[in-house]
């Protein structure tokens, strides 16, 4: 036989190890689909209110509570939070790249070659 055997459990420990790092990418790419939508939400909202006079009344959701607002209220707390979104966004975006450098060096480290069924 010419492949080198990996013992059964050696082989089962990199498959659990394996099964985690793409469970870790998948979560990681889940959270940035949210967290893009709700920036996506926020520039929406910002655009719409843009060319609209300063006291307008407009409802705004808090902790899960309506509240009247006017538009001057509303759009500065709007832009922090889609500030707020881009930087957790980057965030997000430079730990799924790591975290898939870090899978790539452990599958060359280990060995490991992905076999699609």
């Amino acid at each position: 036989m010419a492949t080198q055997q990996v013992p059964a459990k050696r082989q089962q420990d990199l498959q659990v190890q394996y099964t985690t790092y793409k469970n870790t990418l998948q979560s990681l790419a889940q959270k940035i689909g949210d967290v893009e939508q709700e920036a996506e939400e926020h520039k929406l909202v910002l655009e719409t209110l843009g060319p609209l006079p300063g006291d307008r009344k407009c409802f705004r959701m808090i902790n899960g509570v309506l509240v009247e607002r006017t538009v001057t209220d509303v759009v500065p707390a709007l832009q922090t939070n889609a500030e707020g979104l881009k930087k957790v966004l980057e965030d997000l975006v430079k730990q799924y790249k790591t975290k898939q450098d870090e899978l790539e060096k452990w599958k060359k480290k280990n060995n490991v070659q992905v076999v699609q069924s």
